[in-house]
């Protein structure tokens, strides 16, 4: 099963156990949306699935409302990169209406986001945003790597009563693997693999360039643990700081620019543990994108994330 069709079965089965589930977004009927992660889901759900008009502000704004008044509501923004039409209705509502209400309103709305670059789209259409929401309290925040994690994170993100954004790499639709059987819950990392020299972490696409690394670095003689964060908010610092306190080294690997990103907060998390930071061998390393905007050109493009060669290159500085 690819991650595409992963994501598909998570919101048929959600909408199958629970009418209130429900669908909205732009093309996500008939056409099986830009992607087609949502396609033959409207012949099924003809009552749960709609067509939107296109004004991201406006239909994100109308699901927060619903999701206050009972339905759990699925948003498909076509590209994450118009995160900035929707951070009103988001950050500024469905985020704090819990909290302001004392109580009295949940909002159980769930935001999925294709994101990233690697497909030629332009600078304006291959951003990869999350950063930009981690601080805003009241979200939660998952970006799954491979097809099962998909599947269970989408369907723990459904039936959570707080909004969640679920953010999809493109480049990741076409993936295949099994469902596993065992659920995945929100605020958990995965282990994908263990070693006693390094650890390695790293989310979403960059799982992939965190498993080569560790390979190559294998033939170097050098043992990695890889963790694949999988939740980004609340992020699971406990799996973190046990490797780390194991390994005594760790690099960070992130797509989006280096910057004030994700692996930021890794690296203060780690550095800000008294006891994590006295297992410290060397500094930690982030190895994150360049911090420009994405190049329409393809060879530029290729450019801009941290490759394998180049995550290697820093892993054996700690050595």
């Amino acid at each position: 099963m690819t991650t595409r069709e992963a994501i598909r079965k998570a919101m048929a089965d959600s909408m199958r156990e629970d009418k209130n589930v429900v669908l909205l977004g732009e093309d996500v009927g008939v056409y099986g949306g830009c992607f087609k992660v949502t396609e033959g889901l409207v012949k099924e759900f003809p009552d749960q699935v709609i067509n939107t008009p296109v004004s991201e502000e406006g239909f994100t704004g109308l699901a927060v409302g619903a999701a206050m008044m009972g339905l759990r509501p699925i948003v498909e923004i076509m590209y994450a990169d118009f995160f900035t039409l929707i951070f009103d209705p988001i950050v500024n509502h469905a985020a704090k209406v819990h909290f302001m209400s004392g109580g009295a309103f949940n909002c159980p709305i769930v935001v999925r986001l294709p994101e990233g670059s690697g497909t030629g789209h332009g600078a304006q259409h291959t951003q990869s945003p999350e950063a930009l929401f981690m601080n805003s309290n009241g979200l939660k925040m998952v970006a799954p790597s491979c097809p099962s994690d998909a599947y269970h994170l989408l369907r723990a993100a459904i039936k959570d009563n707080n909004p969640v954004l679920f953010f999809e790499h493109k480049l990741l639709y076409g993936n295949e693997g099994e469902i596993s059987e065992e659920e995945l819950p929100i605020g958990k990392a995965k282990v994908i693999r263990e070693g006693s020299d390094l650890t390695i972490v790293s989310y979403s696409h960059a799982v992939k360039t965190a498993i080569r690394t560790a390979e190559t670095l294998d033939e170097q003689g050098i043992d990695s643990t890889v963790i694949d964060l999988c939740t980004l908010k609340p992020l699971d610092t406990e799996t973190i700081f046990k490797s780390v306190r194991k390994t005594g080294r760790v690099v960070i690997i992130q797509d989006p620019a280096a910057f004030g990103g994700i692996a930021s907060e890794v690296c203060s998390m780690i550095v800000t543990d008294k006891e994590t930071f006295s297992s410290l061998k060397a500094s930690p390393v982030i190895c994150g994108g360049k911090n420009s905007p994405v190049p329409f050109s393809k060879d530029l493009e290729t450019r801009v994330i941290p490759s394998v060669d180049e995550c290697v290159k820093s892993a054996l500085k700690l050595f």
